[in-house]
């Protein structure tokens, strides 16, 4: 768990790489997004790493950084290609060639388990090691696939005594648990579901990986205005005719009906992982898009503002 005195910016970026991971549907590359343009705004220059193939991200950061003159730049990673790569820059370039004109080269993870996801976290390494960015963040697999993920450098470490392979692997468990430069950024949603499984997947990290643990993002929080007093809501429904008042107290019911089971879920996550929540408002629009990502940046660094000014 992060110190109490940092602010949740420098909490959220702590380390050269932050892996962004959560259940799907709970927000991951939006939050991943945020981080990206928050530390671009303080300055930094970011490298986003992408996984699966989607272009989601480049329209999410599409525009520039503004406040702190940092850069963000985006990168599509496949295992496929990363497999390609690294059989080029080990000298099995006809090999790969070949692989990839028959199609066997998409295979190759499955006859190997595990090789696809390590020589994709070894482009990861590669990147961190370059020192050519002050932070990168990687918007990681779903929360079921982030076990295999981030497990697969140790199962072919134990099963490959020597060679590149066991060298890349070796290298990778050395970047994953070396808590100065990378964590596991988790991702949920203040529901039920979401939280049993950011709970599930945060100890079976500490424990199957051994990877720092960052604080978790709790992503579209209801954090609007003050509901009024049913006494007050009353007084404003005398003012509509009945069919007016009936839909408005519905509306009501049901806002505070979601707000009282956010707050549940919020506490109990509290109580089975202590770790530090960082909670983004949720955006009441259709579908995101890179002003939305802007102002939940805005929100980040205010939030790292008020701390300051509060003396953590």
């Amino acid at each position: 768990m992060p110190p109490e005195h940092e602010s949740p910016l420098q909490s959220l970026t702590a380390t050269n790489v932050v892996i962004v991971a959560g259940k799907g549907g709970v927000g991951k590359t939006t939050v991943t997004a945020v981080i990206a343009r928050a530390a671009s705004r303080d300055g930094r220059r970011v490298l986003v790493i992408e996984l699966d193939g989607k272009p989601t991200l480049d329209q999410l950061l599409d525009g520039e950084s503004e406040i702190g003159a940092g850069s963000i730049d985006v990168v599509h990673i496949s295992a496929a290609d990363a497999l390609d790569e690294y059989l080029r820059e080990h000298g099995f370039a006809r090999i790969a060639k070949r692989l990839n004109k028959t199609g066997v080269i998409d295979m190759v993870g499955t006859a190997a388990p595990g090789i696809d996801d390590v020589v994709v976290l070894g482009k990861v390494k590669s990147f961190e090691r370059s020192h050519d960015y002050d932070l990168i963040v990687v918007d990681g697999p779903a929360a079921g696939h982030a076990i295999t993920f981030l497990t697969s450098a140790t199962g072919l470490a134990n099963a490959v005594r020597s060679g590149p392979v066991r060298t890349q692997s070796d290298e990778v468990i050395e970047l994953l648990t070396d808590v100065e430069r990378c964590q596991v950024v988790l991702v949920t949603l203040p529901e039920t579901t979401p939280v049993n499984e950011v709970v599930e997947t945060a100890f079976a990290l500490e424990d199957d990986v051994g990877i720092q643990l960052g604080p978790i993002v709790i992503n579209g929080v209801d954090t609007g205005v003050p509901l009024p007093s049913i006494k007050k809501a009353a007084a404003a429904r005398r003012a509509l005719d009945a069919a007016d008042a009936a839909v408005v107290a519905a509306a009501a019911a049901f806002r505070r009906s979601r707000r009282a089971m956010e707050d549940a879920e919020i506490q109990r996550l509290s109580t089975e992982l202590p770790l530090e929540q960082i909670a983004l408002p949720a955006q009441m629009v259709a579908g995101l898009d890179a002003q939305d990502i802007d102002r939940l940046a805005d929100h980040l660094l205010e939030l790292d503002a008020a701390h300051d000014v509060g003396g953590g």
